[in-house]
């Protein structure tokens, strides 16, 4: 049985709620479900609704994930603490809820098309490899992206020849 959450203050309620509401309406603003953030995030869209509520009993570790997968930055007295790292990006098989082409050098060079945005959908992102695959220097892949590639792979069921 899971140990019992502590009582929680009225005002540390209220910031839990405060900063859910932010997560949502951030992940509204990238105009990215819920299921692919929780998915980005690895927790199931359950414990990120939760975490949009505010709910005290969700890990402090749950929140930090979720704004992690959506490129969110947490502040600590008035001081911006990043959540992303390269720790966590280079980790096989994750995926961030949006994709900075600036991060991804190769897809950024493919991704000459794409107008008015700086980030990409998952979905996109692999469709725009898949069509372009041949214009790809593979020996100029650097690690990050060529995790990036292989997690797409793994999310979407392709096999290493699809590609």
């Amino acid at each position: 049985m899971p140990a019992k959450s502590p009582e929680t203050t009225e005002v540390a309620a209220e910031k839990l709620v405060e900063l859910g509401k932010r997560i949502r309406v951030h992940r509204k603003s990238l105009q990215v479900s819920a299921a692919a953030a929780a998915e980005s995030a690895g927790m199931s869209r359950v414990t990120l609704h939760r975490i949009e509520r505010g709910e005290p009993s969700v890990t402090m570790g749950a929140y930090l994930n979720a704004m992690t997968a959506l490129g969110m930055e947490l502040s600590v007295n008035g001081r911006s603490v990043s959540l992303s790292n390269t720790e966590t990006q280079d980790k096989l098989g994750w995926i961030p809820a949006r994709i900075n082409l600036e991060n991804y050098p190769q897809l950024k060079h493919l991704a000459w098309q794409v107008k008015g945005t700086n980030e990409l959908k998952p979905a996109e992102a692999l469709g725009i490899y898949e069509r372009n695959w041949r214009h790809v220097e593979t020996s100029a892949l650097e690690p990050q992206e060529q995790n990036l590639i292989e997690a797409l792979r793994l999310a979407f069921g392709k096999e290493q020849g699809d590609i």
